[in-house]
């Protein structure tokens, strides 16, 4: 069996007496891990490095390295890859849902031939060559399990705010490769806390896919929508109507404001911007309607259809504004959810292309499933005070805000 290097442990020991006691803290704890580490490869392979046994299953293939973050800072492991097979040492699991995910996609890409050259060489480099289609079975269906149980979980509280999105990744499906898109939804509870609300994936953003997303958030029990934010995708728009009655639609800042200025000489934009800019600035709702109506009386002559966009979009556009001052540069845009896409297609674009469906719901799954037990542990993304603002005749709510404050 391995053992421990007794002229490491000596080493460790003086430098205790000598150094900051952190820093050794963490060349031990590196220490003591890589020997955990190479005693369970050796348990697996069934033999010691050069050792010949009538156990041995297969050998050793060199390592890889892989840094593992600790409380006394991030340590680098040699993780031993194996000629037939695949190693994961115990010490580090449960690695990260995430990244358990995408383990699971490229490798079912990989063992059903539909990887491209860049999985291939992820395949080798995270040492997973050589795994059965068996485990590959088995791991991904640990995986789609977990992540069924947190899409499908109840919505418990209100959600005062959604915020709805969609990106397309490629996936692999009757033979061909199509963009597909995974709608994701967002929301803020009636405690100020942010939480993922739901995602699906459909061959195409039209009207019908999102009135089943929406209905299927409906039937978990999402309630109490003041605002939904999105773009001005009609068939988003057409749904929200459908399914979130008396919800107010927010169109997305950002985006509203960019189509405007694409009806802009470049040359001019900059000047355009900055004053569009004024209206958002007004101290309410009515004052920047009234400040609206002036930009557009003031630039229609030069750019009459960049204008009528903007006119067209007052009510939209300004929705935000009739809400709490304190919530208003979070729920004027899709930025919220804008900043989880990216990270969405930066994990994404390690696999490529997806083998099935099912693929990009496990990854997706998993990070957003990640990032909303963040958000749990995390602080108010609104404080109790303010969202007591949107329910003035609930004494309780208020009371409780004020014991926060």
């Amino acid at each position: 069996m391995a053992s421990l290097n007794s002229f490491a442990v000596l080493e460790w020991i003086r430098k205790m007496q000598d150094e900051d006691h952190i820093d050794v803290l963490r060349e031990l704890m590196q220490l003591i891990a890589q020997f955990m580490i190479d005693a369970e490869a050796t348990e697996k392979i069934g033999a010691e490095r050069y050792e010949r046994t009538e156990s041995r299953v297969t050998q050793r293939n060199g390592s890889r390295s892989r840094t593992w973050d600790t409380r006394l800072g991030t340590v680098e492991l040699k993780i031993p890859k194996l000629r037939q097979g695949s190693f994961f040492p115990s010490l580090l699991e449960p690695r990260r849902r995430a990244e358990q995910a995408l383990a699971a996609v490229i490798q079912e890409a990989y063992v059903k031939g539909v990887s491209t050259r860049k999985v291939d060489d992820l395949v080798r480099a995270l040492g997973l060559e050589g795994i059965s289609k068996s485990e590959v079975s088995r791991l991904c269906q640990q995986m789609d399990e977990t992540v069924q149980q947190f899409k499908e979980r109840p919505l418990e509280h209100e959600y005062p705010y959604v915020w709805l999105d969609a990106t397309f990744p490629k996936v692999r499906e009757g033979g061909r490769v199509q963009s597909m898109a995974l709608v994701i939804a967002i929301g803020v509870t009636d405690a100020g806390e942010r939480e993922v609300l739901g995602f699906d994936v459909g061959t195409s953003e039209d009207g019908a896919f999102w009135t089943d997303f929406l209905r299927s958030l409906k039937a978990r029990g999402l309630r109490g929508v003041r605002l939904v934010v999105s773009d001005a995708h009609a068939g988003l728009r057409q749904a929200i109507a459908e399914v979130l009655t008396g919800a107010t639609w927010q169109r997305c800042k950002v985006h509203a404001l960019r189509n405007v200025l694409s009806q802009v000489p470049k040359k001019e934009q900059a000047m355009v911007a900055s004053i569009l800019r004024t209206i958002f600035a007004q101290s309410s709702q009515e004052a920047a309607r009234e400040q609206l109506r002036r930009v557009v009386d003031e630039l229609k002559g030069r750019f009459p259809k960049a204008m009528d966009i903007l006119s067209d979009a007052e009510d939209d556009v300004l929705a935000f504004m009739a809400l709490p001052f304190e919530h208003s540069r979070q729920i004027c845009s899709t930025n919220p959810l804008e900043r989880l896409n990216r990270e969405m297609r930066r994990r994404m674009d390690v696999v490529g292309i997806f083998p099935n469906r099912e693929a990009v719901l496990r990854l997706a799954g998993a990070i957003l499933q990640e990032q909303h037990e963040e958000w749990m542990v995390a602080r108010r993304y609104f404080s109790l005070e303010s969202m007591a603002k949107l329910k003035p005749n609930q004494p309780q709510l208020a009371a409780a805000a004020l014991l926060h404050k």
